[in-house]
C-alpha cells in the first residue's frame, strides 16, 4: 500500500515547489511586469516603478522566492524587508492596488500552475497587497489614495 502525503502549500518549500522553483518564479515575474507594461488599466501602479524594470524583476523574484518558502534571495541580497513600511514611500491607494493584482492574476493565470495553487498564490498576494494599502494611508492619512501624473 502506498501513501501519499502532499504538503500544503505554505508549508515548508511546498509553495515554492508548486510555483516551479526560481525559475517557475522568474517567469511569472517576467510575466508580471509584461502586463503591467501591456495593460491600460495598470497605468497607474506603473507610474510607480522605474522604466527601466530590470531591478524591480529581480527584487520580485528575489522577494517571491523565499516568501514562498525557497531560498531566501531577497535577504541575502538586499537584507530584511518590511513590504507595508517599504512601500510607504509611493503613493499606493485601491486602483493601484487593484491594478498590481489584476496584473498579477493574469500573469499566475499564464503559468502552468494547478487551479488549487492559483487561487492560493493570489488569496496570499492580496494579504501584503492590503497591508502596503493600509500602512499608505496610517503614514500619511491626508494625502490621495492614488497617485496624480
Amino acid at each position: 500500500m502506498s501513501t501519499t502525503c502532499k504538503t500544503p502549500f505554505g508549508v515548508g518549500d511546498a509553495s515554492f515547489q508548486a510555483a516551479g522553483g526560481e525559475i517557475g518564479i522568474e517567469c511569472l515575474v517576467a510575466d508580471f511586469y509584461r502586463i503591467m507594461d501591456e495593460t491600460e488599466t495598470a497605468a497607474c501602479v506603473r507610474l510607480l516603478y522605474p522604466e527601466d524594470l530590470s531591478a524591480s524583476r529581480e527584487r520580485l523574484a528575489a522577494f517571491l522566492s523565499g516568501w514562498l518558502g525557497g531560498p531566501r534571495r531577497y535577504a541575502e541580497t538586499y537584507g530584511s524587508i518590511s513590504i507595508p513600511q517599504f512601500h510607504t514611500r509611493w503613493t499606493v491607494g485601491e486602483a493601484e492596488r487593484d491594478a498590481w493584482l489584476d496584473c498579477m492574476a493574469l500573469a499566475i493565470s499564464r503559468q502552468d500552475y494547478t487551479a488549487d495553487f492559483a487561487a492560493y498564490l493570489l488569496a496570499q498576494l492580496r494579504v501584503p497587497a492590503e497591508r502596503i494599502l493600509q500602512a499608505g494611508r496610517q503614514a500619511c492619512p491626508a494625502r490621495p489614495q492614488s497617485l496624480q501624473p
